[in-house]
C-alpha cells in the first residue's frame, strides 16, 4: 500500500466512486441498499489486502472526519428534501414522538442487557454505550426509501432524522462531565428553543450569502459555515444538528415564510435557483462522502466476531430486543402500520461516530467490539430483506411513479 503511485491511488479512487453508483443503480432495481454493498466492498477489499501480505490501518481520525461531514450533508439533504404544510403536521408529531419513544426505549432496554453481561459495570455506563445502539441511522435510511408512498418515505426520513438529533443531544450532554448539575439539565431542555432561534436567524444569513451575493463560489461557503456552525453548536451542548435541519427546511419552503418584506426582498425566482444549486450538490457530495465513509469502515470490520458465541448472543439479543420494543410502538401505541417500518431499524454513521466518542472515563473494559459490528450488519441485512420482500400497494406505485420524473 505503501508504494502506491498517484496514478494508482487516482484509479483506486475514482473506480470506488463509479462502483459506488452503479450500486445506486442496482439498488434502484434490487432494493439491496447501496450503503450495505459499500460495507462488503470494504470487508473484501480488507480480505483482500491482508491476503495480499500488506498491513494497513485507517487511522481513526479519517473515518470520524468522514462520518462528521458526511451526517451533516446527510441531515441538510433531508431536509431539502422535505415538504411543509398544515396537513403534514401530524405526520411531523407521530415521527418525533416516535424516533422519541423508541429512541429512550430501546437505550434503556439495551443498557439493561450489558448490564446483565458486565454486573460489575455501573449502569450509567451501560447507558453510554447503549445510546449509540439506539439510534437509526438516516445514513442509511434515506437512500432506501425511495421505492416507498411519500407518506411512509416521508414518516421514516423524519424519524431517522430525529433519531440522530435526539440521541447526538443526550450523548453529549451525558458524557460533557463526570458530574451532571441542576443547571447543566436546565441548560439541555433550554438548548432546543435556543437552537431553533439560532436556526432562524442562520437560515436567513446562508440565504442572504447564497441570494445577494455576486460571488461565483458560495456553496462551500455555506458548507464552512454549518460546519462551524455543527462544531460550535456541540462545545455548547447546542442541538446544531436541528439548525442544520431547519436551513434545509426553510429553503425547500421558502414560499411558507410570513413575512412579506423578506419574500419581496428575496424574489421565488432566485430561491428557487438556489434551492436547485443546493440539492444538486449537496446529493452529489452526501453521496461521495458516504461511498468513502463506509468502504473505510467495512474496511475496519474484524469478521472474527462471528466465531465469537459471546457476541452473536448479546448482540441477537440487542436486535430481538430492538425489533420487540417498535413493534410494541408501532403496532400497540401509535397504531401505525408495521411494514415496511417496523424493519428500518438500521445502525450505522451515528452509532459508529460516537461509540468511538465515549470518554476514556466512561469506558467498559472488555467490551467486544464485535457487538457493535454485529447490530450494524444484521439490523442493515434486516431492513434490506424487508425492503426486498415488501409488496408496494397501488397507492405506492402512483407515488413512486409521480416522484421519479
Amino acid at each position: 500500500m505503501q508504494g502506491l503511485s498517484a496514478y494508482s491511488f487516482l484509479y483506486i479512487f475514482c473506480g470506488l466512486i463509479v462502483l459506488s453508483y452503479l450500486f445506486t443503480v442496482f439498488n434502484r432495481i434490487t432494493r439491496i441498499p447501496s450503503v450495505l454493498l459499500l460495507l462488503g466492498t470494504g470487508i473484501l477489499l480488507r480480505y483482500l489486502v491482508d491476503r495480499s501480505g500488506y498491513t494497513y490501518e485507517i487511522p481513526s481520525d479519517v473515518v470520524e472526519l468522514l462520518g462528521t461531514a458526511g451526517l451533516i450533508m446527510i441531515v441538510l439533504e433531508a431536509g431539502l428534501d422535505l415538504e411543509v404544510s398544515r396537513s403534514k403536521f401530524g405526520l411531523i408529531r407521530s415521527s418525533f414522538l416516535s424516533a422519541l419513544v423508541i429512541f429512550l426505549l430501546s437505550t434503556f432496554a439495551v443498557a439493561g442487557l450489558l448490564s446483565l453481561q458486565q454486573r460489575d459495570i455501573p449502569f450509567t455506563n451501560c447507558i453510554i454505550y447503549a445510546i449509540p445502539l439506539s439510534i437509526v441511522s438516516s445514513a442509511i435510511v434515506l437512500p432506501s426509501v425511495h421505492h416507498l408512498s411519500e407518506s411512509k418515505k416521508e414518516f421514516l426520513i423524519y424519524e431517522a432524522s430525529f433519531s440522530d438529533i435526539l440521541g447526538i443531544l443526550v450523548f453529549n450532554f451525558l458524557t460533557a462531565d463526570r458530574l451532571i448539575t441542576l443547571n447543566d439539565t436546565a441548560w439541555f431542555f433550554g438548548s432546543i428553543p435556543v437552537g431553533i432561534i439560532l436556526s432562524i436567524v442562520v437560515s436567513f444569513v446562508l440565504m442572504f450569502l447564497l441570494v445577494r451575493s455576486r460571488v461565483h463560489i458560495k456553496f462551500f461557503l455555506v458548507f464552512a459555515v454549518l460546519v462551524l456552525i455543527y462544531i460550535g453548536g456541540k462545545s455548547l451542548n447546542l442541538p446544531s444538528l436541528l439548525t442544520i435541519l431547519l436551513f434545509g427546511l426553510v429553503v425547500n419552503n421558502w414560499e411558507l415564510i410570513p413575512w412579506q418584506p423578506i419574500r419581496r426582498y428575496f424574489s421565488m425566482e432566485s430561491v428557487d435557483n438556489v434551492q436547485a444549486l443546493l440539492k444538486s450538490i449537496t446529493a452529489e457530495s452526501a453521496f461521495l462522502i458516504r461511498t468513502f465513509f463506509f468502504i473505510l469502515f467495512g474496511y475496519s470490520i474484524n469478521l472474527g466476531f462471528l466465531t465469537d458465541p459471546d457476541v452473536l448472543l448479546v448482540g441477537s439479543a440487542i436486535v430481538l430486543a430492538l425489533l420487540l420494543l417498535r413493534y410494541v410502538y408501532l403496532r400497540i401505541v401509535h397504531k401505525y402500520d408495521l411494514l415496511p417500518e417496523l424493519f428500518y431499524i438500521p445502525r450505522g454513521l451515528v452509532t459508529v461516530l460516537l461509540f468511538y466518542k465515549i470518554p476514556d472515563w466512561q469506558r467498559i473494559e472488555g467490551f467486544d467490539e464485535g457487538v457493535l459490528f454485529f447490530v450494524i450488519l444484521v439490523t442493515s441485512l434486516i431492513m434490506m430483506v424487508s425492503s426486498i420482500l415488501y409488496r408496494d400497494q397501488p397507492a405506492d406505485l402512483e407515488d413512486i411513479n409521480r416522484t421519479s420524473w
